[in-house]
Order: C-alpha cells, then structure tokens, then sequence
C-alpha cells in the first residue's frame, strides 16, 4: 500500500504527476462541490487547467478566447459593474501573460510593429482616453473604461499581433471563431423557428449567447468577409468548400432573420468597398463621406433647423411586424429610431459643453438627460436599461472631446487607405485575402459604429483590433520580402 502511494507522488515523470495531481483536484472539487451544494467548485479544475495551457503554449488559450467571442454571456453584478463570461477573465489573464512574456523576449519582438503609424496612431488615441479620463467628471467611471478598453488592446492588438503572424495562425483563428458562431447561429435559428421567425420574437432565443438581436447580425455579419475568402483556400465543390458555401448561405439567412437594419446596410457597403478598393478610390470617398457630414451637421444645425424634425410622442410607438417598422423608420415614426436621435441632440448639447475634453470615458449615461430637448422625447426615454448613446462617433464626440474624435477618425481613416495600399501590393493571392478580409470587416464595423457603439462589446470590438493587427502584419511581410529582392 506504502509502495503504491509512493509510486502515485513520484515526480520523476512530470506530466504523469501532473495528471495525478490535476485528477485528485478534479475529484475533490466535484465532491465538495456536490456535498456543500457550492457547485461553481467545479469550475476550478477547468480554470487550473486553463492556467496550465497558458504556461505551457499561451496561442492555444488565445485561440480558445476568440473561440469564446460568440459564446460569452454578460453578467450583471452589484453596483453597476458587469462582465462578459468567460471571454473578459480569459482577456485579463492573457494581457498579464503577453505583459511578462513581451518583458522576457522584448528584445526578440519585431520593433517595426510598434513604429507602425496604425500603432502609433492607436497609441495616440488610447493617450487621449487616458487624458480625457483624468479630467473625467466621473473618475471611477472613466478609469474602469479604461482598465477594459487596456485588456482589448493589450490582448486583441498587440498579442493577437504574434498570433496572427502567416496563413496557417490566420486559419487557426478562422476556424477557432466560426465553430463557435455556427454553433450558436444554429441554436438561435432552430429556436427562432420554433416562434416561426417572428419579428416580434426575435429577442426570446438570443439568450445566454446574445444581449439583443443587433449584437447576434453583427458579429455574423462582421465576419462574413472571413468566410468568404477562406472558402477560397480550399478546392472548389471539396467536403470543406461545401461546409463553408452552405454555412455562408445559413449566415445570411441569420443577418435577414435578425432583422436588424444595420446588418442590412452594412453588407451592402462592404459589396460597395470591395470595388472602391479594387479600383484604389478609398481616398475620395472618405473626402466625400468628410463632406457630407460636415454638410449634413451644419445644415441641420443652422436656425435650429433640427427642431423640425422632432418626432410626434402619441404616433412614435415601437412595431411588431418588421414592414411597418421599416414605413415608421422612413415616416420618422419607430421608437427606436426616434429615440437615437433624443440621445444624438442631447450629445450635440454635450460636445458643445465640453468641446476638448469631453465628459470623460463611459459618462454619457451619467449626464445626457440635463441636455435633452423635450420635444425630441419618446415613451422609452427614461432608459431604465442605462444604454447608450448609440452612436460611437458621436458617443466619442461627447466623453472624449473633439480631439478625441479627430484621433479615432485619422485611426480608421489611416487604417483603410493604408490597407488599400498594401492590397494593390501584395502578389500573393492568399495575401490578397487576409488584407481584403481584414478591410472589409474593419469598414463593417465601421458602418455600424453610425447607429451602435458596439465597438465596447466583445462581440465586436475584438475584430476591430485584429483587424489592425492583421494589416500590420501582412505590411510588414510585404516590407521584408521587398528588401531581401
């Protein structure tokens, strides 16, 4: 028996104590668990395990976040915070390992990646947040906006940035992250038909994986360009071709289900910029896109002219069946709509207010009722869900200042016009993909940043980071391979 005992604490063989040691943990944890009727105690053995596969190879726990993108819940906790399970604890832990790891092999790390303007640029407007947030209103709020927006770059950026490196790591990730959509893409669509795709019921079969139907289209249709391009890595009418044709076909069935407009249009410009990049006119719609903003805010602006617009209380009502919703959208008359634009008049009020540095990071919320206009109000504007401001730009506009906003915009401005760049240089066709994949996602996202601020969700704002990184990467490659011809 002492001999057996002794065998079982050898530690000679290392993985096979390991194994032993991780089975009485396993064991203990399920017993307890079971006995005290504390069974999240079952949860540690998967944690410590996750903990090992991050010292041993930190890529296979990232491939298991981005895994976990569709998947996550959000969890509401005490005292206004919340989190997102288990993708936000499994972001922090990575940004701490790609901390220590990039403070042992500092020396070994590529320094054109971190002079690259889209990184300098990126750096520029996480300086300004920060700034911003000194000066915040709210501090507490702010620096808890911060410490989130730390761990999405930290982890999505810069670690995804060693991640992403060639074909086969950006395969890895595509099939890491479209397993886990198709999965719940699926489960809400068999759910959905249970209720016959009914617009009204689409809010019903989202949960745990989704907060609201805008969230479930757009992390669908965020990565759309990625499955369409590495279909094309894989010989045409081949078992793996097939899998990919008929789950694009399933995921856009999904983006019309959802209805959700956003979707709707956003797959449209991407059809449209893929030929603004093919024929290099990115420039001239960005000025043009410049031009009519500017146009639209000072004609709306001039004489109030705003105020003609404002929305009639009794007839603004929400809608259950999506073709009324898309006449009352058209007439002026969807609540959700109408609402937006409440909280956009207010925002206007805001930045007027505070022109430089904004409210801070994470306070719309906090201060936008004192700058409402009465006439613009709808049913739903006492906003006991606390959301938004649902506009990124605008929302950056109020907590961050004007400077805030010029620095996100000069990011994605640069981002695709650099990005067209390197796509006319690549001659390699799957180097083609990767930078057109890339764009087409980040111009995605972009679209939807009009109407949402999704880019603080982890549904979305991971694919905005990788997107920049994957850029970098392919620019920098390209770069290399022209100085060794």
């Amino acid at each position: 028996m002492q001999s057996k005992l002794l065998q079982l604490l050898d530690t000679s063989d290392t993985p096979q104590f390991l194994f032993r040691v991780f089975a009485a943990v396993l064991l203990v944890c399920l017993f307890t668990g079971i006995a005290t009727e504390m069974y999240y105690l079952a949860g540690i053995p998967a944690l410590l395990l996750i903990v090992y596969l991050t010292i041993v190879d930190f890529r296979k726990t990232f491939l298991l976040l981005v895994a976990c993108i569709p998947l996550s819940t959000e969890l509401i906790l005490p005292n206004g915070f919340g989190t997102d399970l288990p993708t936000e604890p499994l972001m922090v832990g990575l940004m701490l390992v790609g901390l220590a790891y990039g403070l042992r092999h500092g020396k070994e790390t590529d320094g054109r990646f971190l002079r690259h303007p889209i990184t300098l640029l990126l750096l520029f407007h996480l300086a300004w947040i920060i700034i911003s947030a000194i000066t915040s209103q709210l501090l507490a709020v702010s620096v808890k906006f911060v410490l989130a927006k730390a761990w999405y770059v930290a982890t999505f950026f810069f670690l995804a940035s060693r991640m992403l490196n060639n074909e086969r790591e950006v395969r890895q990730f595509f099939w890491a992250v479209f397993s886990t959509l198709l999965f719940t893409v699926l489960v809400v669509m068999l759910r959905h038909a249970a209720y016959g795709f009914s617009f009204a019921d689409i809010y019903r079969v989202l949960h745990p994986f989704y907060r609201n139907h805008v969230a479930y289209a757009s992390i669908i249709v965020v990565f759309l360009p990625f499955i369409w391009y590495v279909r094309k890595w894989y010989p045409a009418y081949g078992r793996i071709w097939w899998l990919l044709s008929i789950s694009l076909l399933i995921l856009l069935a999904a983006i019309q289900l959802s209805y959700t407009r956003a979707a709707y249009v956003s797959v449209v410009i991407a059809i449209g910029a893929f030929y603004i990049i093919r024929r290099r006119l990115t420039k001239y719609v960005l000025l043009l896109a410049l031009a009519g903003t500017v146009g639209m805010v000072a004609f709306m602006s001039y004489g109030n002219r705003y105020l003609e617009y404002a929305p009639n209380y009794e007839t603004t009502i929400s809608h259950q069946d999506f073709n009324n919703l898309l006449q009352a959208t058209y007439s002026g008359e969807d609540i959700s709509t109408m609402e937006r634009v409440y909280r956009w008049v207010a925002g206007f009020h805001m930045s007027v207010k505070e022109p430089v540095f904004g409210f801070g990071p994470g306070n719309f919320h906090n201060f936008y009722k004192t700058y409402t206009v009465t006439s613009f109000k709808t049913y739903v504007s006492d906003n006991p869900d606390q959301s938004g401001i649902h506009s990124y730009y605008l929302m950056t506009l109020v907590e961050q200042g004007l400077p805030g906003l010029l620095f996100f915009l000069l990011l994605s401005a640069y981002a695709l016009l650099r990005g067209e760049a390197i796509y006319h240089r690549a001659r390699r066709e799957k180097d083609k993909h990767i930078v057109m994949m890339a764009l087409l996602s980040l111009i995605i996202i972009l679209s939807l940043l009009i109407i949402n601020d999704l880019i603080e969700t982890d549904k979305v704002g991971p694919f905005f980071f990788m997107n920049l990184a994957l850029l970098i990467n392919v620019d920098l490659r390209l770069q290399s391979e022209a100085a060794d011809e």
